[in-house]
């Protein structure tokens, strides 16, 4: 049996049904053969950060274990999007936005992908969720803990939010 790792992902929605399409897209993880479900954030319902539109986000954070490496999983994450209507060549509005925040302790750079997620530091509205899930996570890099470093993120909105009954979460 292949290695086990614990992966933490960023869901985001900015069109449609923002918690389904969250849902949605938690639900195919779980579908794909190496990808246990762990936990899943609240929602929050958040302002755009570094774009130009009118839709807030509704964003969450899940926690998986994976036995798929960094780049196979990356793949499975790309693959889920495009299944539920994301075009990459489209940078603003999203029905859903999967990103690789972290994997395991490892750390890596290159063309295609970047663990830890190089602008988490920067985004309320992926260390709210992940503060709420692992509080204690602690970055690789600025050896800070995900509850310590939303504290120090004041100037954007977030707000918590609980899932809807009816996406049966």
């Amino acid at each position: 049996m292949k290695n086990q790792q614990q992966a933490l992902i960023g869901l985001g929605s900015n069109l449609g049904d923002g918690q389904a399409n969250l849902i949605a897209a938690w639900q195919r993880l779980g579908l794909v053969t190496e990808i246990t479900l762990i936990t899943l954030s609240s929602p929050y319902r958040t302002e755009p950060v570094g774009m130009d539109t009118e839709h807030w986000f509704t964003n969450a954070v899940g926690e998986i274990c994976t036995s798929l490496s960094p780049t196979e999983l990356l793949t499975a994450m790309l693959a889920i999007e495009t299944d539920l209507g994301r075009n990459r060549a489209l940078t603003q509005d999203r029905p859903v936005d999967l990103d690789l925040l972290y994997y395991g302790e490892l750390m890596i750079q290159s063309q295609a992908l970047t663990v830890p997620h190089p602008q988490i530091a920067h985004r309320l509205f992926v260390l709210a969720p992940l503060a709420e899930i692992a509080p204690e996570h602690v970055h690789p890099i600025l050896g800070r803990t995900s509850l310590d470093l939303c504290g120090a993120l004041r100037s954007q909105t977030v707000e918590r939010q609980e899932w809807r009954e009816s996406l049966g979460v």
